[in-house]
This record gives structure tokens, sequence and C-alpha cells, in this order.
């Protein structure tokens, strides 16, 4: 099946009128695009929020008739979309797996290596290599959040320890645990998908029976290392959580946070943990911390 794409500044219009209308003419599906680089922050429950300056992108089957789908949008939406959009072909390919051609190799810390399924191995004798394929999940390394988790998990002592990785996505982290010596880890995540390739990349890597993969509903087990690379809101609303879940005088990992949000999270904190560093990395950081006797 082939496929052709409209693409038009939103401008002043409604998001959701514009998606009514959109699907209304037959779209495939719809993309809200940053044109500038203005990063979103995470939205309170219920709230879509938008960049100032955003690109709408529509997907057709090539079947339908562009022009007269654009004169429809024209009519419903404002003559400016005619005037602004463009239409172009669009190859078929797996969409959601496009994204890992250009997907490479990556080493984190002294050791640990992340690398594609496919790739050759690293030419050090001393490498950790975690093999991955993130599904449709968050996390192969290349985000700043995941890489300061693994670089501070590479310098840990996790030699026969238990391991929390709440928020575990592709289950790089708690697999890098894993690799580099933990004894078992409790992944934890609240997306079907994300425990589904959570149990895969477990399994490619040999550590399937050291690994518990499980919702957010069910009992955490306590941990000598809580790592979660999540959003801050959640971070700051699972403090009391997440702090139970440590052992006394075990390891904290807070990521997935911007620079501003770092001083609310660790306050969220304090209370339980000495705080030790906080590493950055663009406008990205992570927050290590020891658990308190």
């Amino acid at each position: 099946m082939t496929f052709y794409e409209i693409e038009f500044p939103l401008a002043t219009l409604s998001s959701d009128a514009v998606e009514e209308a959109l699907f209304e003419v037959g779209a495939s599906s719809i993309t809200f695009v940053d044109r500038g680089d203005e990063p979103v922050l995470e939205p309170k429950p219920g709230e879509v929020r938008l960049w100032s300056d955003t690109l709408v992108r529509a997907l057709f089957q090539e079947s339908s008739d562009a022009a007269l789908n654009l004169d429809r949008l024209a009519t419903s939406l404002g003559p400016h979309v005619t005037r602004t959009a463009r239409v172009r072909a669009v190859k078929d390919q797996v969409w959601e797996r496009a994204w890992l051609t250009d997907w490479k190799s990556l080493r984190f810390g002294r050791r640990l290596w992340v690398c594609p399924r496919a790739a050759d191995a690293p030419d050090d004798p001393a490498a950790v290599v975690v093999r991955l394929d993130p599904g449709l999940a968050f996390g192969t390394g290349t985000h700043p959040t995941t890489a300061l988790c693994l670089q501070i998990l590479d310098s840990l002592t996790l030699q026969g320890r238990t391991v929390l990785d709440y928020g575990c996505g592709s289950g790089i982290l708690g697999i890098a645990a894993l690799k580099l010596g933990a004894a078992h880890v409790t992944a934890v995540d609240l997306d079907t998908q994300a425990l589904i390739a959570t149990r895969d990349n477990a399994a490619r890597n040999g550590v399937a029976a050291s690994i518990t993969v499980q919702g957010i509903e069910a009992p955490l087990a306590s941990a000598h290392c809580v790592v979660a690379n999540i959003l801050a809101g959640p971070l700051i609303e699972l403090a009391p959580r997440l702090t139970a879940a440590c052992e006394s005088g075990g390891h904290l990992l807070l990521s997935g946070l911007l620079r501003a949000q770092a001083y609310a999270v660790k306050a969220a904190y304090a209370s339980g943990f000495d705080m030790v560093q906080v590493i950055e990395r663009d406008e990205w950081c992570c927050i290590y911390a020891r658990r308190v006797t």
C-alpha cells in the first residue's frame, strides 16, 4: 500500500478541530511536529500541550484524491491550509522501526556497551555487552536520560545485588544491571509494549531467569538499587513508594527530568536519602543518592 502526506502549519488553529477535519476527509494518521527547537515539559493530567510553531502532518492512502481533500480542508479549517500546505508521496515501510536504521553501538562508562542485535561485538575484551531491540518501547541509550543512568550503573558495585527498574521501557537499565553482576532485577512499567520488550530483550541477553517483569499495580519488592527513568511529576508522586522500596544504604537513580526540575525532585526524596551527585547532559540530568540508615 502506498501513501501521500499533507503537511501544513497549525498556526492559530485548534488541534482538536484539525484532527476532526483530517479524520473526516480520511486521514490514516496525524502527527504534530515541532518546527523549531522548543522543549515541551510534561503536561498536567488530561492536558495536551503543543509547540508555539507546530507543523501538522497527515497521512492518506494514495487511492484518495489529494486535491479534493485539500479543498475540503480549506472549507472546514480556512484558506490558509491550501496556501501553505505541501503534498508529497510517502514510501511504505515499517514506520515504528524505521528510526532504528542509523542506531549504532554505544559505550557508557568504562565497560558497558549497548549494541543493536545484529551489530559486531566491540573490540574490547573487558566489554559488558547488552544486545537490544527496543520494540515499541522507550530505551536504546541514545537519549541523555538513559545514557546518564547507564553511566552511573557502570560505576556502581552491583555484584550479587537486587535492582528495581521502575519505568523499564525496553528493559535496558535492568538488563544492564544484570550484565554488570546484579543477582535479580524487578522491572516495572505501565505500558504493555514495554513489558513485552523487556521480556524479549532479557531472553535474548540470557538473563530472563533473573528478571521479574510486572505492571505498576503489583507490590514492589525491596532492592539495593532503585532506578527510575520517567518524568519529574511521577518521580515526585512516587517518592514514598520508591523510598520504601530502597534498602538501607542502597542506591537511588532518578532521571527523565530537566535541570530546572532537579531541585523539586531532590526535595521529595531529601528525608530518606543523602544526595551524592547530579550529573547533566544537555538540558537533562540524573540524580544519584544513597538511602540513609
